[in-house]
Parts: C-alpha cells; structure tokens; sequence
C-alpha cells in the first residue's frame, strides 16, 4: 500500500513547469513524535498546506508533505521511541543548554509575504515566539518553534 501512495505521490504535477519530479531541489525532513497533530498545528500556526499523508494502521504518520509558498518540507514519526526536541531538552542538560539562544541551532528558514501577519497567526495559535519581529539586514524576520520544539525563522520576502 505505501509504495503504491508513493508512486502516485510522484505524479502530481508540478507548479509553474512541466518538469518530471514535481519536488524541489532540497527538502527538510523532520520528524515529530505525533505527525498528524504536527501537520493540523503545522497548517494552523504557520499556514503551511497539506500536500499528503500517509499514516499507519498504528495512527504514526509514515510520511507527509507540507507546501509552504513554493517550498515542501517532509514530515514523519521515525519510531514510536523518537522525542522531538522540545522532550530531548527537558531530558538532556546539554540540549537545553545550547537552546538557550533564541537562535535557530538546527531549523528551518521559510519566507513569506507578510511577515507581521504571520507573526500574529503563529502567536495565536500557540507557537513559542524565541524572537520578537525584527528588521535586520536582510529584512524583516522573526523566530519561533513549533509544538514539539523545531525551531523555524520566518522572513518577510
């Protein structure tokens, strides 16, 4: 059953081209502990569309896809024995160390139209904001982390 989802996974058609593989040249893929309730909060918070999603007989999600603007990220539940990052750092003194900085350690850039916008939707939907909005150098960002601890900076475009 997975590989045939799969196959058809591959069939859709790109945007704006008619090239063979529709997937961009780089993906993140991040694993979460619950992947459906990632996905519904991913879409809720941060405005993300559910592209697929494949999930078990035993409720893990197997693999799952997120446009976000032109972009995709990969979304799964590895093992029920994984911990997203927010767990690991309740549980390692030196992964909540080095998360101390409002930085983004290990994350995901995504740009957006309007950054201020999103600011607000992802605040209200409950995301832990590390960083206020900000003007920078590059324009206007702010950082933040999801449900389970990925941390993301968002970036006007």
């Amino acid at each position: 059953m997975l590989r045939r989802s799969a196959r058809r996974l591959r069939r859709i058609p790109p945007r704006g081209g008619c090239m063979s593989n529709p997937y961009p040249a780089v993906i993140p893929m991040l694993a979460y502990e619950n992947g459906p309730a990632a996905m519904d909060w991913l879409a809720r918070a941060f405005g993300f569309r559910e592209r697929a999603r494949m999930v078990g007989d035993d409720g893990r999600l197997s693999h799952g896809e997120m446009e976000a603007g032109s972009g995709l990220i990969m979304l799964a539940t590895p093992s029920p024995h994984y911990h997203g990052p927010k767990r690991h750092r309740d549980e390692c003194q030196a992964a909540s160390r080095w998360s101390e900085v409002p930085y983004i350690v290990d994350g995901v850039l995504v740009y957006v139209e309007d950054v201020a916008e999103h600011f607000e939707r992802a605040q209200n939907a409950g995301a832990t904001i590390l960083s206020p909005l900000e003007e920078g150098g590059e324009g206007k960002r702010y950082r933040a982390e999801d449900l389970e601890g990925h941390r993301w900076m968002f970036m006007q475009k």
